[in-house]
């Protein structure tokens, strides 16, 4: 339902969950660490401590809900910089991703410190990415006997070098993904 329809009600409540997930990702780009208190969460999103439970069950829920967030943002960047772009080979390739290091460094930390089960997600980045290798092999581009194997390559290549840049600055950044 578009913003402009919504009650006053949904849209401070929308605005009180968003706080949450804003909370909720700083904390992965900081440290990682899921173990911060509701209350701490709560106090970081400027929200009551009850408000946390208007829209999550538990903290596992909340950091899910941060990733999910970060990833659909990094895959609405992919599109944004692949626009244009038909070649499956060109949109399929690490090199965009490896260049959001610099650009959207918070999404791609958290990114970096996520599961590699995402790339099987229904959201985010995965429809994306499948759909571009399912051109790809349509059009003889690439010869992939399961799209989902290839995707799993792919993203352990990408979480690879996401590591190397990440723990290894020195690393000539633009060789690297050249």
């Amino acid at each position: 339902m578009p913003a402009s329809r919504r009650s006053r009600f949904e849209r401070r409540r929308a605005v009180t969950r968003q706080a949450l997930v804003r909370a909720a990702r700083k904390i992965l780009v900081e440290s990682g660490d899921t173990s911060a208190s509701i209350r701490a969460i709560a106090e970081r999103a400027d929200v009551g401590f009850g408000s946390f439970y208007n829209h999550f069950t538990c903290k596992l829920d909340l950091f899910e809900a941060a990733v999910a967030d970060a990833l659909e943002e990094y895959a609405e960047a992919i599109d944004e910089g692949l626009r244009g772009v038909d070649d499956p080979a060109e949109r399929w390739g690490v090199r965009l991703s490896a260049r959001m290091a610099e650009s959207h460094p918070e999404i791609m930390r958290i990114l970096c410190d996520s599961e590699l089960g995402r790339i099987c997600a229904g959201h985010g980045l995965a429809p994306r990415a499948k759909r571009d290798v399912e051109q790809g092999m349509a059009s003889g581009r690439f010869t992939v006997v399961d799209p989902v194997i290839a995707l799993t390559a792919l993203n352990g290549s990408l979480l690879a070098f996401l590591e190397l840049w990440f723990n290894r600055p020195e690393v000539d950044r633009v060789s690297a993904y050249a």
